[in-house]
C-alpha cells in the first residue's frame, strides 16, 4: 500500500533534503570565485527585484545632546517618496569634524525596541534586560571606542512599527511581505535599500572619511549586514553577529526567520554562506555563540566553513575572522572591537 502523506511541514523538510542551491559555491581557485561572485552578485540584484527611486535626503537633526561622554542626535532621513527612516547618531564627546573617522551602521534585530537597545536606551527596566541579554548596546559600546555609529530602524519596527501591533495575532513582517509580494515589492529590499542611503548620510558627515564605514547587527541585524554588504562594496568590514546556518536547517527545518528576511526565490539559487560570502574578499567577522538558542552552533559552524571555503578560493583567508564564543544569542564583543580598529 503507498504511504500517504499530509504533512506541509514534512513535505517542505523532505524537498530541502537533497536541495543544492544553482549557484552555491562549488570551487577551489581564484578563477572559479571570480566566476562565481560575478554570477551570484548579479542574481542576487536580480532577486532582490527594483530599488525605490531615491530623493533627497534632508536630514532633519532633531536635537543633538551631551551625555556621559558622547553626543547623542536624533536624525530623520528621507530615503524614498513615501518613507523616511528615524535614526539615532553617537559619537564621541569632542570627535573632529575633520572627515577622518570611521563610521559604523548598526542593525537592530527583530525585537520590540527597534534601534533603542542598540543604542543603549535604558529608560526601562525590559529595555535594559533586553541590552543584558544579547549585550545588545553595540552601537553605544562602539561609539565609546572612538567610532561615529548610527543606529537607523527597520521597516515594521521601532518608530515604523504602526503602533507595534497592528495586525493582532500575526508577524507584521510576514503580513508586509505578502502584501508587497503582489506589488512585486519586498521589505527586505526596501530595508538594504534604506541602509544604502543612511550610507549616502553617513559619506556627507563632515566627520567621517568616506572610505571607511562598516556594517554589523545581531540576528536580523546579522541578516541586514550579510545583504547589504553583499551588495553595497562601500561597507568596507563588515560584523555578522548571530547569523549563520542554511535555508535548509534554519529556514524550511523550523521556520527561524520572517518575511523582512527573505525574497521569492533566494534558496533556489544562493544559500544564507553564499550570500555572506558574497562580503568576500573585504574584511569579514563572524560571530557565534556556543549556547544559541536561535542558531545552534552544530547548524552556524559546518556554515561558516563553507564561507572560509569562500573566502580561500578568493585569496583572502586572512581576511575572514571568526569569533566562537561561549555565550547564548548575543555580541561578543571580544573580536570586534579589534576587527573594526584593524581594518577601518
Amino acid at each position: 500500500m503507498a504511504r500517504h502523506l499530509f504533512s506541509m511541514v514534512e513535505y517542505f523538510k523532505r524537498l530541502a533534503e537533497k536541495h543544492v542551491p544553482q549557484l552555491s559555491f562549488r570551487g577551489e581557485t581564484k578563477d572559479d570565485w571570480e566566476e562565481w561572485h560575478q554570477k551570484a552578485h548579479a542574481r542576487l540584484l536580480r532577486l532582490l527585484g527594483k530599488f525605490p527611486k531615491p530623493v533627497d535626503l534632508a536630514p532633519d537633526v532633531v536635537y543633538s545632546v551631551e551625555e556621559d561622554g558622547l553626543v547623542r542626535e536624533r536624525v530623520i532621513l528621507d530615503t524614498e517618496e513615501h518613507m523616511s527612516v528615524p535614526c539615532i547618531v553617537l559619537k564621541p564627546l569632542g570627535m573632529k569634524s575633520d572627515g577622518t573617522n570611521a563610521a559604523i551602521l548598526c542593525s537592530h534585530g527583530h525585537g520590540a525596541y527597534g534601534k533603542d537597545a542598540v543604542w543603549g536606551d535604558r529608560q526601562s527596566q525590559d529595555l535594559i534586560q533586553n541590552i543584558e541579554l544579547h549585550n545588545y548596546n553595540y552601537g553605544e559600546q562602539m561609539a565609546r571606542r572612538g567610532f561615529l555609529t548610527i543606529m537607523p530602524d527597520l521597516r515594521v519596527f521601532g518608530e515604523r512599527s504602526d503602533g507595534g501591533d497592528p495586525y493582532p495575532g500575526r508577524d507584521r513582517c510576514n503580513v508586509h511581505f505578502i502584501r508587497g509580494m503582489i506589488l512585486g515589492v519586498y521589505t527586505l529590499t526596501l530595508n538594504i535599500f534604506d541602509m544604502t542611503r543612511v550610507i549616502d548620510y553617513l559619506q556627507t558627515r563632515p566627520e567621517v572619511n568616506p572610505e571607511r564605514i562598516g556594517m554589523m547587527g545581531l540576528s536580523q541585524g546579522g541578516t541586514m549586514t550579510s545583504f547589504t554588504t553583499a551588495v553595497e562594496p562601500r561597507i568596507k568590514a563588515a560584523d555578522v553577529v548571530g547569523y549563520m546556518g542554511t535555508w535548509a536547517e534554519f529556514g524550511i527545518g523550523y521556520a527561524n526567520f520572517c518575511g523582512s528576511q527573505i525574497v521569492p526565490d533566494i534558496f533556489r539559487y544562493l544559500d544564507v554562506p553564499d550570500v555572506v560570502g558574497l562580503a568576500s574578499p573585504r574584511p569579514l567577522l563572524i560571530e557565534m555563540g556556543a549556547r544559541d538558542e536561535c542558531f545552534p552552533i552544530d547548524e552556524m559552524a559546518p556554515a561558516a566553513e563553507r564561507v572560509r571555503r569562500i573566502y580561500e578560493a578568493a585569496g583572502a583567508a586572512e581576511n575572514l575572522h571568526m569569533d566562537v564564543h561561549p555565550g547564548r544569542h548575543a555580541f561578543s564583543g571580544r573580536k570586534a572591537f579589534d576587527f573594526f580598529e584593524r581594518y577601518l
